[in-house]
């Protein structure tokens, strides 16, 4: 008994302690330096206020609020010109078209408020000659023509349209850019309807 006593068996648990208390302070050192930067930029953290796109919204939309809600996305998802607040689009006009889910920019929007009177609405149309469309602006008043073809004389489609905004020309294409148009309801439909199938042009007044 004596010489067993005098022999000490070697702790087998003492590696597994150490290796314990190491990996305990590897997470407190991370934890310490994941709080430090929440401190130093606790916004980039959460996320900042961002108006997205409900659902998929068409050219010539005056958005309302089920169209649009809020999102909190990193710095590094919200492109250049974002809006961040509801009351920034709320009746506004969409230039172009947006899909769900879409962050909305300032690009988006008509340049212009235009007064949405009752009984009209907003057409988007590409014209036929692109340098007319340059010399647009919001607020002005066009008349829009049906562009002559072989079996169709030029026609008068709607008069005293107003211009709602122009947007921006496709640079990989050769297509105009993308007007707006505010028309009484009945002419924007025919107008809508005609420039699908024929060109489209505007005399300025």
């Amino acid at each position: 008994m004596d010489i067993l006593a005098k022999l000490r068996l070697p702790d087998l648990t003492r590696p597994l302690r150490r290796r314990t208390r190491l990996i305990r302070r590897w997470l407190a050192a991370g934890l310490l330096a994941l709080g430090g930067l929440l401190l130093v930029n606790p916004a980039s953290a959460r996320g900042a206020p961002t108006v997205l796109a409900a659902h998929d919204l068409p050219p010539g939309t005056t958005l309302r609020a089920g169209d649009v809600k809020l999102a909190e996305l990193p710095d590094e998802a919200r492109p250049t010109g974002v809006l961040s607040t509801l009351d920034a689009v709320e009746g506004r006009l969409l230039a172009g078209a947006v899909r769900a889910g879409e962050p909305l920019t300032d690009v988006r929007l008509a340049d212009a408020v235009v007064p949405s009177d009752p009984g009209t609405a907003t057409v988007p149309v590409r014209l036929a000659d692109v340098a007319v469309a340059e010399l647009l602006q919001p607020g002005q008043r066009v008349d829009v023509v049906a562009a002559p073809e072989p079996a169709s004389p030029a026609s008068v489609l709607a008069g005293g349209a107003t211009v709602v905004t122009v947007g921006h020309r496709e640079p990989a294409t050769a297509k105009g850019p993308l007007v707006l148009l505010r028309l009484p309801e009945a002419s924007a439909t025919k107008v809508a309807a005609v420039s699908l199938e024929r060109p489209v042009t505007v005399t300025l007044r």
